[in-house]
């Protein structure tokens, strides 16, 4: 019950943020949400015997997010500076047989949880943008709802016993098949938008492209929540946090979109390219 109470108070938040939000108050709360992330993920780190300076990675990815913001064609050469700070501070800071790991985790915080989700203000900026994001956001959420309740009714055989015990490869499928049921109700509400002389959700392209992306997105989706579920066990940790009442922490609830919204940004660059 707390987890679906929880969500279905910040569902409706984010997709208003999404569509009327504007640009400064995205960036900002995306920050925000990468800064949690990016905290409970040094407190992970710690469980693993590094001691990585919180405070610095978390101003360097309010900086990453601010640079970003106003100079987006130099956001590599920001993350590059930022990384080689970190190193350096970590260098100074850490005892010389702690430098090597404090400085890794330091650095990798910085992309998992920063440079990915720079992603997400990046993906609103574009022409439907918040049709875009209202795409990643409900076909990353169909599939977990429904991989969920597949997974607890009809689970039996194991996905990634080592990572995660509790999914199976019948949760899998359903992910996909609920991902796909978003991406066609989010289709045919933007078709129902278009008989209405209403562009505020729109999908210009192919029906079967929008279906090919949503399958692609849900298996990126998949992966980072294992992923994540990799870091948590190497360190023996359940959760990265308890912020979220019935979800954890914030980085186990968007520990998918961390590989999905990039995977996203990057088929649609292919898309348009090709």
């Amino acid at each position: 019950m707390k987890r679906v109470l929880t969500a279905l108070v910040l569902i409706p938040l984010v997709l208003l943020l999404v569509f009327l939000g504007p640009r400064w108050l995205v960036v900002l709360c995306v920050a925000a949400l990468a800064g949690l992330a990016a905290w409970e993920y040094l407190g992970l780190a710690e469980l693993g015997g590094a001691k990585p300076p919180r405070v610095a990675v978390v101003v360097a990815i309010t900086v990453l997010f601010a640079g970003s913001s106003e100079y987006p064609d130099l956001t590599t050469a920001t993350f590059g500076m930022l990384s080689l700070a970190l190193l350096v501070y970590c260098a100074f800071r850490s005892p010389a047989e702690r430098v090597m790991a404090d400085a890794a985790v330091s650095v990798f915080c910085l992309m998992y949880v920063g440079l990915t989700l720079l992603v997400l203000p990046a993906l609103r900026e574009e022409a439907n943008g918040p049709s875009l994001l209202a795409f990643l956001f409900c076909v990353v959420w169909a599939g977990d709802i429904v991989a969920l309740y597949v997974g607890r009714a009809w689970g039996r055989h194991k996905l990634a016993p080592r990572l995660s015990p509790n999914k199976t490869w019948e949760g899998a499928v359903g992910s996909v098949a609920g991902s796909l049921l978003a991406a066609g109700g989010l289709l045919a509400l933007a078709d129902w938008f278009t008989q209405w002389n209403s562009a505020k959700l729109s999908y210009p392209d192919e029906f079967w492209y929008w279906l090919v992306l949503a399958v692609v997105v849900n298996v990126a989706a998949q992966v980072g929540d294992l992923a994540e579920s990799a870091l948590k066990r190497s360190v023996g940790a359940k959760d990265s946090g308890t912020l979220l009442p019935g979800h954890g922490g914030v980085l186990d609830r968007i520990d998918a979109l961390l590989v999905a919204a990039p995977v996203l940004w990057y088929a649609q660059l292919l898309h348009q390219r090709f």
